[in-house]
């Protein structure tokens, strides 16, 4: 493949430690270079076999001088705050938090090494750009202030969008499962979901990672082949 002479901005979501999909994505799908900004929309981690692989391969390209701009998703939550509170401990076990500790071997989330933690702490919960609101999973329009609600952020799946809150932007999130169709569908919209339930091989329609070229709307699956 060639390296294109110009930047890319590409967005991707929900990879859920599938990192054999990711790694594919970046390099046979869409030819990631570093003059790409890569935009990521959280769940990193669970549920997929290498949780910890996909954490290195982001790390790794922004040690390389790659330009990674991660969001957190619910998922990187409960991770961090499982590290304190035994109550969300549980509820992330009941999301696919023991894939997470099984990819670092250890039992508990405190047990997973400070780079790591840290890394996820750093990011933050959105990201705007000039034509773009990115976030993990949605926002409450409902308050004057829609980036006021993290909660909403990382778990809301409301497809609601008020464009006057946003500075005329179009809203990009993952979190809730599409298929491929109703994706390329909602390119048209203004509210852009981009998860195509990675981990969901098999079922109709879904088991895809998805990433979307901001510029041209052009979107990239790539099959699991995690599982």
């Amino acid at each position: 493949m060639k390296t294109p002479r110009y930047s890319r901005r590409f967005v991707v979501p929900d990879i859920h430690g599938c990192s054999r999909t990711l790694d594919r994505l970046l390099g046979e799908g869409i030819g990631l270079n570093r003059r790409d900004d890569l935009y990521l929309l959280g769940d990193y981690i669970d549920r997929g076999p290498g949780s910890r692989e996909v954490l290195d391969i982001l790390r790794g390209l922004v040690l390389k001088g790659y330009r990674v701009w991660p969001v957190r998703g619910n998922h990187e939550e409960m991770f961090l705050n499982g590290c304190h509170d035994r109550e969300l401990f549980r509820l992330w076990m009941l999301n696919g938090g023991g894939a997470t500790l099984a990819s670092f071997g250890v039992e508990d989330p405190c047990e997973v090494p400070p780079v790591y933690r840290r890394f996820v702490e750093e990011m933050p919960f959105y990201r705007l750009l000039p034509d773009f609101v990115l976030v993990h999973a949605s926002l409450n329009f409902a308050l004057p202030d829609p980036f006021a609600d993290r909660e909403a952020m990382l778990w809301s799946r409301s497809l609601e969008v008020r464009r006057e809150k946003i500075g005329g932007r179009r809203l990009i999130g993952g979190h809730t499962p599409m298929t491929r169709e109703a994706i390329a569908r909602g390119l048209a919209t203004d509210r852009i979901v981009l998860d195509n339930g990675c981990v969901y091989a098999g079922e109709p329609g879904m088991g895809s990672l998805t990433a979307l070229e901001l510029d041209g709307m052009t979107l990239t699956f790539q099959e699991n082949i995690d599982l």
